[in-house]
């Protein structure tokens, strides 16, 4: 065993937005009774949880709101790196007007980052009315690559209100503490699930005492919450623990091709095989000065470590593994042969997913310029570069970064996002959407027309870091037959009940299958597979 020294992070980066739509917020302001509670007082309220009390608050709105509710103990010293143990109870009444800390991050969502490993908490967000009967429970994942981002981002008070729910938003365990494999390691790269798993498990124990339905339960997720939700899909642990599955911008068939988000990016895919991950794991344990025969003390000497040296190798470890105890086989495995936990899966993504990666691909706020596409379509395509372009003609384009986001959304997001759909629907029904607004809320001005951006979809339903969406009143309009939408989905497990434009469902069978479309003033079906070239990417070119 040697002194652990961190030597230098590893090349491999993040496979989702290194700007997220925090950052970009940021970028752009620089330019421009038995339902509710135990005992209320004025404007607070009380109610009893398996752990003890908690009190909340009720806002202007009509909602009620507990934050920092431990559902898991903290996995710090011995428990780094173990599947979540259960949080102690407490005396008294404990304070949840509060969010707990954030699981340990770089900055990035959080402008400080984080440096917490005491992190899993949960918040809860329910109509303070009473309802005669118990709500459908949301419990929702959050995005942020795997690698950063925290439940107390996301405001739910109108998803809440609105959609007749009560919402449950949570922190789980990211990046190097999250996905960690190494040989003889137990549970290797499921960590950060099996925390999504423990929350499940509170919401099931305690979601009536705030008004909820532990038999209507919905898993939903965006981006890594949508991975995650789709993992969950898959997973033994997970059968009987929720009711319905929402995945946003994001899948199970997840992939990209080399240079997707950034310049020297191997292609990849988001779920690993946990003999790769733990053969990954124990290279990043050698470059952190890690070194022995022994796995055990491999794993000792990783757990000695500060938070603030595992940091800077966060973006290293954020795929979970499959071939694991969680997961046992590879989910589109599962998914072909229909073992898996058959509930309603309502998914989609939105049009311009790639935007969000190309407008900093240079670093900053520089978008992808014309020299760099020239040299990233030979050094991805290489002999197939002339089959990209026909499909993709440069002058379609109003930039070489256009040009590339729409490579990239097709054959990175939408395409998962499809073949995940097609196996599903031979099971379980499913409905599929694309949030299509060309001028999102945060999307101008910028450097490049960022359309249907990754993540411009969760305006419709949260107010983000604090920040609320300006909507027009065609906006308005289309976030609240959204939330109409979704609320009949977690409700019935088929949007199509709600008012407004039918929405039937996709039948992988078909010639084309339904999707609908979401967008101003414009609900009504999209032929996503032409859209999006899913002939083309469905026998892609492989890149390197």
């Amino acid at each position: 065993m040697t002194t652990p020294q961190p030597t230098h992070t590893p090349s491999r980066g993040p496979a989702f937005p290194m700007m997220t739509i925090m950052t970009l917020v940021l970028a752009v302001a620089a330019a421009v009774g038995a339902a509710v509670p135990a005992t209320a007082g004025p404007g607070r309220t009380v109610v009893q949880t398996d752990g003890g009390l908690v009190r909340g608050t009720l806002d202007d709105g009509g909602a009620l709101s507990f934050q920092g509710i431990p559902y898991a103990a903290p996995p710090v010293g011995e428990l780094r790196w173990r599947t979540p143990e259960p949080a102690e109870p407490w005396r008294g009444v404990r304070d949840a007007t509060a969010p707990g800390p954030a699981c340990a991050q770089n900055a990035g969502e959080l402008p400080d980052g984080s440096s917490s490993e005491d992190c899993l908490y949960l918040n809860v967000t329910a109509p303070a009315e009473s309802s005669g009967e118990p709500r459908p429970v949301i419990l929702w994942l959050h995005g942020g690559g795997f690698y950063m981002g925290a439940g107390h981002n996301y405001d739910p008070s109108r998803l809440a209100t609105r959609g007749d729910a009560v919402v449950v938003t949570i922190n789980y365990r990211l990046g190097m503490f999250g996905f960690l494999g190494l040989p003889g390691l137990a549970d290797s790269g499921t960590f950060g699930l099996a925390d999504q798993q423990a929350a499940m498990a509170w919401v099931q124990r305690n979601a009536a005492a705030f008004g909820g339905d532990p038999d209507n339960v919905t898993l939903a997720g965006q981006s890594a919450g949508a991975v995650s939700t789709c993992a969950h899909l898959a997973s033994p642990g997970a059968a009987g623990l929720f009711d319905r599955a929402i995945m946003q911008s994001g899948s199970c068939d997840l992939a990209w091709q080399a240079n997707t988000v950034y310049r020297g990016q191997p292609a990849d895919e988001i779920l690993l095989p946990v003999e790769t991950a733990q053969e990954r794991g124990r290279a990043l344990a050698t470059d952190l000065g890690c070194v022995s025969d022994e796995p055990g003390a491999v794993l000792e000497c990783l757990r000695t470590l500060p938070v603030e040296t595992l940091r800077r190798v966060m973006d290293a470890v954020i795929q979970p593994a499959y071939g694991t105890d969680l997961l046992p086989v590879e989910p589109s495995e599962a998914f072909a042969t229909g073992a898996f936990n058959r509930v309603p899966v309502l998914s989609g993504h939105t049009r311009d997913e790639s935007t969000l990666e190309v407008v900093g691909y240079e670093g900053g706020a520089a978008p992808m310029s014309e020299q760099t596409y020239q040299e990233v379509m030979t050094e991805t395509f290489g002999d197939d570069r002339a089959a990209v372009e026909e499909v993709y003609p440069r002058s379609q384009y109003e930039s070489g970064a256009a040009a590339w986001a729409a490579i990239a959304t097709d054959s990175k997001w939408a395409s998962g996002q499809y073949e995940t759909s097609m196996a599903l629907s031979r099971f379980v029904p499913v409905h599929q959407y694309e949030f299509s607004d060309p001028a999102p809320p945060f999307s101008s001005p910028a450097p490049m027309t960022m359309g249907a951006y990754h993540t411009s979809d969760l305006w419709s339903f949260f107010g983000l870091s604090g920040q609320e969406p300006i909507f027009t009143a065609a906006q308005r309009q289309l976030s609240d037959q959204m939330i109409d939408y979704w609320a009949a989905f977690v409700a019935t497990g088929d949007p199509g009940t709600a008012a407004g434009p039918a929405w039937p469902r996709f039948d992988g069978a078909a010639r084309t299958p339904y999707v609908q479309s979401l967008a101003p003033g414009a609900i009504g079906a999209v032929d996503v597979a032409a859209e999006h070239h899913l002939w083309f990417w469905r026998h892609r070119p492989t890149s390197g």
